[in-house]
């Protein structure tokens, strides 16, 4: 494995301690652009972490799909973004391997990147043993039954990063996950409004497990406006059709498309309160912590990463079903916005969150060049934490299963 030299630049921590600037590779996916027109919560991440990267002093290139833009050097292995093709394993074999090859170039002509952090898929992961610098792997998605087998196959040949502690608990036997670095948010960017209108908002995908059928459901039954937003993605259209559709109204239900930009962050401030009606395993949720981030209390079944995010009587509710989501609501004069923003200040920003990631590069760099297992398996642990490294912040820690 070819390692950088030491480069001159240094990152002060945030303990004081000063470490070298890294050279890292990042992988968004291939699909739409970087930071993302309007829906997309793995290239906003991506966007952000690259960034405060970048600021931070590391060099940073961003693989990402044609259009996107980013303090970090951007390079596009494909000629056009997939928008209406996620998944396809032709675009993102196509997508990862080109970025592996440049990579590797950059080995032989003596620019080696430190690390390649993964947010792609799952091609990069499966290949990553096939590549000139050590990978990490962040996992966006639950640990569903259909992909365990290729977890347990593949997992190994990364260092796997969950984005909760919901993820790391539910990890198949046998599949190691080594940190848990929370997924960012740039709170100074959110407009905080304490005088809040008398809407309700769902944002997401049309996707039942998503609820905005629910979401309708719970403000009819409070009596309260809603207004609904996001993408009718592929495979959608049939569901919004039937379940959301018949009850858009313009009055108690409005429907206004897929929403980006300031009119984005108007939607979250002004709401009374954003519903969250999950029935799948949500690995963590961004539109919950950006709704919190404007000061908007958060309304959720307490499912996946939902229970960590929102901290029932806190910064909104955990209800059990849509009659107690309704009733949630009469109760929103007791959570103060100030204190909901500062619950996602404190524990997601995004220098906190770059600084997690500056330490799980520097552990999968060591890992790398000692070649000595570092990976701490469910149930077990961590024991990669080497002295002194024990995260003061809880938006990132090492992974105790």
């Amino acid at each position: 494995m070819i390692m950088n030299a030491p480069s001159v630049h240094r990152i002060t921590t945030s303990r004081g301690e000063e470490r070298r600037a890294l050279r890292v590779a990042v992988l968004a996916p291939p699909w739409i652009t970087v930071p993302p027109p309007g829906y997309g919560g793995i290239e906003a991440v991506v966007a952000l972490l690259c960034e405060e990267l970048v600021r931070r002093g590391n060099d940073v290139t961003l693989f990402a799909a044609p259009g996107s833009h980013s303090s970090a050097r951007v390079r596009s292995p494909l000629e056009s973004t997939h928008a209406d093709q996620i998944g396809s394993s032709l675009y993102e074999s196509d997508h990862v391997v080109s970025a592996y090859d440049a990579i590797d170039r950059a080995a032989r002509d003596g620019r080696p990147f430190d690390v390649v952090h993964d947010h792609s898929g799952f091609t990069a992961l499966a290949m990553a043993d096939r590549v000139s610098a050590p990978v990490v792997h962040t996992l966006h998605s639950p640990f569903s039954g259909e992909v365990c087998p290729f977890y347990k196959r593949h997992a190994h040949k990364a260092r796997l990063v969950a984005i909760s502690n919901f993820q790391v608990e539910n990890a198949p036997a046998g599949v190691r996950v080594a940190d848990v670095v929370a997924n960012p948010v740039r709170v100074e960017d959110w407009p905080f409004r304490a005088e809040k209108s008398d809407y309700l908002l769902w944002m997401g995908r049309m996707d039942p497990g998503k609820g905005p059928h629910r979401a309708i459901a719970a403000a009819v039954a409070a009596g309260l406006p809603l207004v609904l937003a996001g993408p009718v993605q592929p495979g959608q259209k049939e569901f919004f059709r039937s379940e959301i559709e018949p009850h858009i109204d313009g009055t108690r239900v409005s429907y206004v498309g897929e929403v980006g930009g300031r009119r984005r962050k108007e939607l979250f401030a002004g709401a009374r309160a954003f519903l969250m009606p999950i029935s799948w395993p949500e690995p963590f949720g961004m539109v919950m912590v950006e709704a919190l981030a404007c000061g908007t209390p958060v309304i959720t079944f307490p499912e996946g990463a939902a229970r960590e995010i929102v901290i029932d009587g806190v910064n909104g509710f955990h209800v059990a079903d849509v009659q107690e989501m309704a009733r949630a609501t009469l109760s929103l004069g007791q959570i103060d916005g100030a204190r909901c923003r500062r619950s996602v200040a404190s524990r997601y920003d995004a220098a906190i969150v770059a600084e997690g990631y500056e330490h799980v590069y520097q552990r999968a760099i060591r890992q790398a060049t000692s070649g000595t297992p570092r990976l701490a398996r469910r149930g077990q642990p961590a024991t990669r934490v080497e002295a002194g490294e024990q995260s003061p912040h809880p938006a990132w820690r090492a992974a105790a299963g």
